[in-house]
């Protein structure tokens, strides 16, 4: 095999394994909303443990990367897709790191009923979920503009955001016994607004490897 053709390969291997790994960590996200909106701490507690395949997978894809950039020495645009590629991944170890945290809230929420229905709790992991999708695509397809699409999705996070906090500060202000999970529904609410920040990384990687522009797109 040509050496040319075979570094493809192995290029294609990677992006086989950066899209499986996305998939993985998307899942983890939904279940994580899934076990706190239904109080799940074993379920919550599963998700927890399952951190480190995600990332031992991280680390093996990482390793990937490096053999790559040593023994192929690629050629500009390659080194680019190469370092995307790292980026990628390190901005999906964190997303799942932060699903992690949400998982744990199911935990220490043990054995309490929640003071209300999340409502646009779940609308923003529905919305993260779809950011990092979406990154991914626009990864695979080398999509630049597509990536660029993902600002207005930012967007509408952020504004999800402030508004859960004001309504749990606004609970918190009425009702006293509210302010130990109120204090944890407004962490996980972070951790959601953060997940999309980093799905924006994501895009990020990929218009710095379509274009090698190197945008701030969470201004």
């Amino acid at each position: 095999m040509p050496t040319r053709e075979a570094f493809q390969t192995q290029l294609d291997g990677l992006e086989q394994g950066i899209v499986g790994l996305a998939v993985r960590v998307k899942g983890v996200i939904a279940r994580a909303v899934a076990a706190l909106a239904g109080m799940d701490a074993a379920a919550g507690r599963e998700i927890v443990a399952g951190d480190r395949v995600i990332d031992d997978l991280e680390a093996q894809l990482e390793r990937q990367c490096l053999r790559l950039i040593a023994l192929q020495q690629p050629v500009a645009g390659d080194l680019r897709t190469i370092g995307a590629a790292l980026r990628i991944l390190i901005d999906l170890e964190r997303i799942a790191d932060h699903a992690s945290d949400i998982a744990r809230t199911a935990v220490r929420l043990e054995g309490e009923a929640l003071l209300e229905p999340l409502v646009d709790i779940p609308r923003m992991a529905e919305l993260a979920q779809d950011m990092l999708a979406r990154a991914v695509d626009a990864y695979v397809r080398r999509d630049a503009t597509a990536a660029w699409a993902l600002v207005e999705v930012d967007d509408e996070v952020d504004h999800l955001f402030s508004q859960v906090f004001r309504d749990l500060v606004s609970l918190m202000g009425r009702r006293p016994d509210a302010v130990r999970q109120g204090t944890h529904l407004l962490f996980v609410a972070s951790h959601l607004e953060r997940i999309a920040d980093h799905a924006t990384n994501l895009a990020e990687a990929v218009i710095y490897a379509v274009t090698g522009q190197r945008p701030e797109l969470n201004d």
